[in-house]
């Protein structure tokens, strides 16, 4: 069944009081939104203005990364399905999906995020994506965590999950916690 848009951000559980009090997430989502958008800015500075001749290599590797992120992206989607929900609160009645790129990590759709501005830092040699790429994992690795406070309580397998699977990026902190309690809820 085809559900127009402003039913489908009630049914992710969005609400105008919710903005105002982060009640389900928003504002996580709201800083992972303006990160993302911020990455159509120019270079800056660009590679030109600091003397820097930026290597055709680099810049067909952070296409190749750009694309790999989307595709990653796809298939995390795919995996949720219906559960798919921007906000980090766990959709009402969701499974846990375990498995597909589930299966590689806890947070694909987060993990391709950041495989795309990586692309992008790479493609156009700025600092100031770089700058946009660390704070982008800084936001996303906290909607995370406050995200799995959510899943831990939903469902009494997500702890065993947790301790197997890596979060974001495997090994790398801040985006890998496989043990340990929760971090508490931010926000």
């Amino acid at each position: 069944m085809e559900r127009s848009l402003p039913q489908r951000l009630q049914a992710w559980g969005f609400s105008w009081g919710g903005l105002l009090d982060n009640r389900h997430g928003e504002w996580w989502v709201m800083a992972q939104m303006a990160l993302i958008t911020a990455h159509l800015l120019p270079a800056y500075p660009s590679p030109a203005s600091l003397g820097l001749n930026w290597p055709a290599l680099l810049r067909v590797l952070g296409l190749v990364l750009f694309i790999a992120g989307l595709l990653l992206a796809g298939q995390g989607a795919l995996n949720l399905g219906d559960s798919l929900s921007p906000l980090p609160e766990p959709m009402p009645g969701a499974p846990l999906v375990m498995a597909g790129a589930y299966g590689r990590c806890r947070h694909p759709l987060y993990q391709s995020l950041l495989v795309c501005s990586l692309g992008v830092t790479l493609a156009r040699g700025s600092l100031l994506h770089l700058a946009l790429l660390l704070a982008l994992a800084l936001v996303l690795g906290s909607k995370a965590r406050r995200e799995e406070a959510g899943l831990c309580a939903v469902h009494g397998d997500y702890t065993a999950y947790r301790t197997a699977t890596p979060a974001i990026v495997p090994h790398l902190p801040w985006l890998d916690w496989r043990t340990g309690p929760t971090a508490p809820s931010v926000g």
